[in-house]
């Protein structure tokens, strides 16, 4: 059995960048600064790593950080869901729908989340899809700010699940930045990188993941080569 994991933002979805004004909202709300929120790269990173970047960066110490990091989330995760609201602003990418219900359909397949999202901001912004009950395992970016730990605890919640072992060699992860190509080499798993986000396709070839795609229309093709053993 494979475990397909999948990044959200750029990979599953594009939320118009209310991630984004979300938690610059939660920042300021909670802590009185956002730092320099506008030339931070979010791309990849997981959101406790984006809050410790940018108030790092604007002078505030770990403890009070840390001290009021939940406070910090669950008025993001308010924000979020008054943003999205009834999904409007939530766009599936090319061919995804179609790719994510065909591999949950294979009894060789289980399909999961790999994300720097929080759990609750993830599960707000897939909701309004439909595609949430389809990702039976995940690892978020509230399970560990490091991006590289999270493969390994996907795999322990999907041995939890379906009572078995996945070693590297049969984890895929897919997701449309270098960090995530990084964090699939980083375990031995395979990298899948796909150019629907903020990454030319140019710039995920650099970093030579297994499978590269400019997104995911061709759907038999993107099951074929997902799926070869």
């Amino acid at each position: 059995m494979r475990l397909f994991l999948f990044d959200i933002d750029g990979t599953l979805i594009w939320a118009h960048g209310a991630g984004r004004v979300a938690l610059t909202r939660a920042l300021e709300a909670v802590y009185g600064t956002a730092g320099v929120v506008q030339h931070y790269d979010f791309r990849g990173k997981t959101d406790p790593q984006i809050v410790l970047d940018l108030l790092r960066a604007a002078g505030l110490p770990d403890d009070l950080i840390r001290a009021r990091l939940q406070a910090c989330f669950d008025t993001y995760v308010s924000n979020l869901e008054g943003l999205i609201g009834d999904g409007h602003r939530i766009e599936v990418m090319p061919g995804i729908a179609e790719v994510v219900r065909a591999l949950s359909s294979r009894e060789d397949a289980l399909v999961g989340l790999l994300t720097g999202n929080i759990e609750r901001g993830a599960r707000a912004k897939l909701r309004p899809t439909g595609l949430l009950p389809y990702f039976r395992v995940g690892a978020f970016g509230s399970d560990d700010a490091d991006r590289r730990r999270l493969p390994a605890i996907a795999c322990q919640h999907a041995r939890a699940l379906v009572g078995r072992e996945f070693p590297c060699q049969n984890v895929t992860i897919i997701g449309d930045t270098p960090l995530d190509v990084d964090c699939a080499r980083a375990c031995g798993a395979v990298a899948v990188a796909v150019a629907t986000g903020q990454h030319h396709a140019d710039e995920l070839s650099a970093c030579a993941p297994d499978l590269l795609f400019s997104d995911f229309s061709d759907i038999d093709a993107v099951l074929l080569a997902l799926t070869r053993e």
